[in-house]
Parts: structure tokens; C-alpha cells; sequence
């Protein structure tokens, strides 16, 4: 088998994986675009977890998110609230029916069977997976929203500090919780 097809066998395998997913989401309630929403703000910085920043990552309009987020309320799984940095946004939080539904996340059953690959390499594949969906963003002109401390914005305080670390962005300190979540802002650092 070629290199080329291989690469189309990869991605037919991917669409069906996420269809198979998509498929066990409905019986909860809610759609794809909703599900992914509590998956970003659970994820997401405290910096991140708002509807434009939620909107750039779904790649989606901001109307679309905006309608998902009012049913979502509506259904009690988020909370918005005025953000005290730019009271003309919201800040985005889960509630504790947001966390419980995340608890029978459909995605967590495709991460189950990833698990229990035992000749699969995981390490491998999410290096594969992370350097295919970078190649993606940059060709949809998107942004990566990566983990906070690989940024290259990220400052490590020292021992014995107040805050674990800082962003030298955007002037603030951090927790070792934003640390390690995504963010709207994320630029890798360069090795």
C-alpha cells in the first residue's frame, strides 16, 4: 500500500471514529457543537473561556456559538458571567451539571479503546495526530490553543513564589491549573 493511500486510509478511519462518537452523543441530550463546548471550557484557560475564544476554536461563527451557549445555559451545564477584565464579554464557567455530564462523556469511551490498544503506540500517535491537526490549522488559518506552559509567553516563577508561573502576554500571574490548560493566546515556544 502507498504512502498516499495509507494517509487516506488514516483519515477515512478518523471520520468514521468521530462519526462512531458523534452517534453516542445525541442519547445525552445534546448536539456535537454543545459537546464540544464543555470540552473546551473544561479545558480552557481563564483567559480562554469565552464565546469569541470558543467561536475561533470550534471554527465556527460566532452567531452559531452564541446560540449553543444560550442553550446550554438553558439547560444548566454553563454559567456566564460579566468578565472583570472586559466587562463588554463573558466569561464562561461549567456548572456542577456541566461537570456531571462530562463524567458520561461519549469521547471518553474512543479514549477507553485507544487504551486498551495494547500494539498501538500512544506516544506515536499523538505525535502524529498533534503534527496533522497543526498542518490543518495553519492551512484553515486557525489558531493552536495549546497547553499554556509550552507556550513561549509562559515564565516559570521561582521557588517559593506566590504565583506558579506568568504570562509575559498578558501580564498575569498563573496557577498551576491555567498551566496546564489550553489557550486562546498559545504560541509555541521555540526549542
Amino acid at each position: 500500500m502507498s504512502h498516499t493511500s495509507l494517509a487516506v486510509e488514516a483519515a477515512q478511519l478518523i471520520d468514521r471514529l468521530d462519526r462512531l462518537v458523534r452517534s453516542g452523543e445525541s442519547e445525552h441530550g445534546l448536539n456535537p457543537v454543545q459537546w464540544e463546548a464543555l470540552r473546551y471550557i473544561a479545558r480552557a484557560n481563564r483567559f480562554s473561556r469565552t464565546p469569541a475564544a470558543l467561536a475561533d476554536y470550534l471554527g465556527s461563527t460566532r452567531g452559531t456559538v452564541s446560540q449553543s451557549l444560550i442553550s446550554l445555559e438553558e439547560k444548566g451545564f454553563i454559567a456566564r458571567t460579566q468578565s472583570a477584565r472586559d466587562k463588554r464579554s463573558v466569561d464562561l464557567e461549567l456548572t456542577t451539571h456541566g461537570r456531571s455530564a462530562l463524567d458520561v462523556d461519549p469521547l471518553t469511551n474512543l479514549a477507553a479503546d485507544f487504551a486498551a490498544t495494547r500494539t498501538l503506540n500512544l506516544e506515536t500517535v499523538v505525535g502524529l495526530l498533534r503534527d496533522t491537526l497543526t498542518r490543518a490549522i495553519a492551512r484553515n488559518g486557525g489558531k493552536q490553543f495549546g497547553v499554556c506552559r509550552t507556550c513561549k509567553h509562559f515564565q516559570k516563577t521561582p521557588t517559593g513564589a506566590t504565583n506558579f508561573a506568568r504570562c509575559t502576554l498578558l501580564d498575569e500571574p498563573l496557577s498551576k491549573d491555567d498551566s496546564a490548560a489550553i489557550c486562546v493566546e498559545q504560541e509555541a515556544a521555540t526549542v
